[in-house]
């Protein structure tokens, strides 16, 4: 009698969706971000968040249709493949991994600094590696134990980086400076533009939810309640901190530690160190995410043929695909260590802004191509949405920079190398097999 082999367990209900969806999108940017944007457009801030996240919206409902047709594991890769043909598939599939990738790699950086502040020995040299190396190492092995510690560990990084941001807000909100803040006036459309090209980045991370479909209890119901719920919430939650930060912090434009120096002024040094706490936590829970969805794209190439069949083995015991698992946290720590944030963020944000536009443009695609299987969650207006998401993606993909354009040229012709050399491989494999 034969052996059955081993499945992923579907253990992922909405709240692990959602908490999916919000560490990808509450990372380091957030503490960070405030202090920019007030820069650009000055006591009209908040406005440009509610531009920002009217803007994304349109974007995450792509996702929402094109995730609730799917239970398999993939995202965006399964969604372009399926529109538009295996070529193309992989090709945003690989463009979404590198994102996953590089912007793991950003924001461990990102951890090793804010660990600086507390003792610069650990922001460099040794102190770094071993950081890095730490945190990489210690997610990656709770994810090697199964999907379900891994949800429930970044369940529990979700709650621990929201609370001190809702504290921060709460009481913040008290001290806020009415002046200092416009809420019902635009800045000036250059500035506005600015401003919100950077916070449509920082609402990015959503799309972490799509992927592990095959681990989840109900996908198509669920994944579009956990990304629509997900932006709104954010929207909100970064409305108000902009509001307390500008409002408490007379020198918020030049701050390079915004949120924890506002805090200081509200709740004095305790709130300081609450802050840097969450800043520590907020990475940490990022990287968890992505070391929960990264993997799984690996997982789907190699099941598919495009990579060695070993990254689609699944743990007999603990039902993780763990040698993606593995393969996955050694990239992202190689990458970690050679590069700095700002050159992989660069990386990332190229890659987001394909894999957007091309989920976007794939909807009304598989509305026709796949009637056989309906989505649970269809938007409204016919192909207006997913055209006026493509625009936006193509509007953001305009004002790159030279070096950004550069960065996302190379992790294409990776992509490219790595696909013809799958085809050949596989095409010597069926030759050998004659």
């Amino acid at each position: 009698m034969a052996v059955q082999a081993p499945r992923l367990l579907r253990v992922v209900g909405l709240a692990g969706l959602t908490a999916i969806a919000l560490n990808g999108v509450v990372g380091s940017g957030i503490f960070v971000l405030p202090a920019r944007i007030y820069a650009l457009a000055g006591a009209a801030s908040p406005i440009a968040y509610v531009v920002a996240a009217v803007l994304i919206a349109l974007v995450v409902a792509c996702f929402a249709e094109a995730g609730s047709r799917s239970e398999e594991t993939g995202g965006p890769y399964l969604y372009a493949r399926d529109a538009f043909g295996d070529f193309v598939g992989f090709l945003i599939g690989w463009m979404f991994m590198i994102t996953r990738l590089t912007a793991g790699a950003a924001i461990a950086n990102a951890f090793v600094a804010y660990l600086g502040t507390i003792d610069p020995a650990l922001a460099s040299g040794t102190g770094r590696f071993c950081a890095i190396t730490l945190a990489i190492g210690a997610l990656a092995a709770v994810n090697v134990y199964g999907v379900r510690r891994a949800s429930s560990t970044v369940n529990l990084l979700t709650i621990a980086k929201l609370v001190p941001l809702a504290v921060f807000v709460a009481v913040g909100l008290f001290f806020v400076d009415g002046s200092r803040v416009e809420l019902f006036s635009l800045p000036e459309v250059g500035s506005l533009r600015q401003a919100a090209l950077l916070l449509v980045f920082a609402y990015g991370g959503f799309e972490n939810a799509n992927v592990p479909t095959e681990e989840a209890l109900d996908p198509r119901r669920h994944l579009p309640i956990a990304l629509l719920t997900t932006i709104a919430a954010v929207a909100v939650l970064y409305v108000l901190i902009q509001v307390v930060a500008q409002g408490t912090l007379p020198e918020l434009a030049t701050s390079a530690t915004p949120l924890a120096s506002a805090a200081r002024n509200t709740m004095g040094a305790p709130g300081g160190w609450l802050l840097t706490g969450a800043a520590l936590l907020s990475t940490l829970g990022s990287i968890s995410a992505l070391a929960l969805v990264g993997p799984r794209i690996l997982f789907a190439f190699a099941r598919a043929g495009r990579l060695p069949a070993a990254l689609a083995v699944i743990h007999p015991r603990h039902r993780s695909p763990h040698w993606a698992v593995i393969a996955f946290a050694v990239l992202t720590w190689v990458a970690a260590l050679a590069g700095g944030f700002a050159e992989l963020a660069a990386v990332a944000a190229v890659s987001r802004l394909v894999f957007s536009a091309s989920t976007c443009l794939a909807v009304p695609v598989l509305r026709r191509r796949r009637r056989d299987v309906p989505p649970r969650f269809r938007l409204p207006g016919g192909p207006l949405i997913p055209l006026l998401a493509v625009a936006l993606s193509l509007w953001l993909l305009s004002g790159l920079t030279r070096a950004q354009a550069i960065a996302g040229g190379v992790g294409l012709a990776s992509g490219l190398v790595v696909y013809a050399a799958s085809r050949w491989l596989g095409s010597t494999s069926a030759y050998a097999r004659r």
